[in-house]
């Protein structure tokens, strides 16, 4: 057995603890479950899942030369990514892959949005409506929504904002966006219902995240809310100063912080450091349940995928990553389990 199944392997264990029940009617349940982490590239658009119950991996290979941003759909057993380059800037969706375990499948795709993408870097989903976040320049970014219904992708509006756009979550009705180029969070609350149609619009709060140089990449679950810091994007040793946040309790230390305040980093857990193999982790996922973060590292060893366990007890600093599998370009995640 190679390393990375060993390291793997030690993943899957985080799994098993937390599922388990004295509850003999869930034992089928807890079966059933698997845990998959789905991850795109910009090296080839393929998408990899990682079976992190089985310790198994499948490479799809897409329709996409290039994408970022993905979101799997359990009802129509489908993942959605976002395409970049010069011919394809659409959302494809890909559908009927649970049952798809061989280690490299050829795909077609199934549906697609219109032609209209220019730079995205997240997807964000409420309901059937996709949001993608398109960092247009350094001063403005847009948030192209679009609506799934019947095997089709309709681009329902436009939201452009005053800043560079990059990682997005909703929270509730709420979307949370990274400010790109800064260490703030900003928010739109109830984005959907409040922008029914084109517009131009400011972000109803903003703070700045202390300790963060660089934001990029962002996700919540259970009350916790992560953030990335790619700290230099270029340069000498900027494949080994990035980090992420853990920010218990987040709603309430949001709301607390006045508009254009600033978060202390003494209510939050930083991880950094030479062994954490993090240089530019450009996207991030969290499971509460388990307790892990997941990262889409792109700069170090030209792209991995690493885990962190019990990140919000282990008391942060410079840990080494329970998972460690190398995945060229690699440029979003998304965790499923169920």
């Amino acid at each position: 057995m190679n390393t990375k199944n060993i390291v793997a392997l030690g993943l899957i264990g985080i799994f098993t603890l937390s599922s388990c029940s004295d509850d003999d009617s869930n034992d089928m349940m807890q079966e059933n479950a698997s845990a998959n982490l789905y991850a795109t590239s910009h090296a080839n658009g393929n998408v990899t899942r990682y079976n992190l119950t089985t310790n198994s991996v499948t490479t799809f290979n897409t329709s996409a030369s290039d994408s970022e941003g993905i979101y799997y759909d359990p009802e129509s057993d489908s993942f959605t990514i976002a395409t970049r380059g010069m011919t394809q800037t659409s959302l494809q969706t890909y559908v009927g892959i649970s049952d798809m375990i061989t280690a490299t499948i050829n795909l077609s795709v199934d549906f697609s949005s219109q032609a209209i993408l220019q730079n995205p870097r997240d997807l964000a989903v409420s309901g059937d409506f996709y949001v993608v976040a398109d960092s247009q320049n350094a001063n403005a970014g847009r948030f192209f929504v679009f609506e799934k219904s019947n095997g089709s992708m309709t681009l329902s509006r436009t939201i452009t904002t005053d800043f560079s756009v990059w990682g997005i979550e909703f929270v509730g009705n709420d979307l949370y966006a990274v400010v790109d180029n800064t260490n703030e969070l900003a928010v739109f609350t109830n984005f959907l219902s409040s922008n029914p149609a084109n517009a131009t619009v400011s972000a109803s709060k903003r703070i700045a995240i202390e300790g963060i140089v660089r934001t990029h990449g962002i996700a919540f679950d259970g009350g916790t809310l992560i953030m990335s810091d790619i700290a230099a994007a270029s340069g000498t040793g900027a494949d080994a100063d990035g980090g992420f946040h853990v920010i218990t309790n987040f709603l309430s230390k949001f709301n607390a912080t006045a508009n254009g305040g600033t978060l202390a980093v003494g209510q939050q857990i930083r991880y950094a450091g030479s062994a954490t193999l993090m240089g530019n982790p450009v996207n991030v996922e969290y499971d509460a349940e388990s307790d892990t973060v997941y990262v889409a590292e792109l700069a170090n060893g030209g792209g991995r995928v690493l885990a962190f366990g019990n990140v919000s007890t282990a008391g942060g600093g410079n840990a080494s990553p329970a998972l460690n599998n190398s995945l060229a370009g690699v440029s979003s995640l998304y965790f499923y389990k169920g």
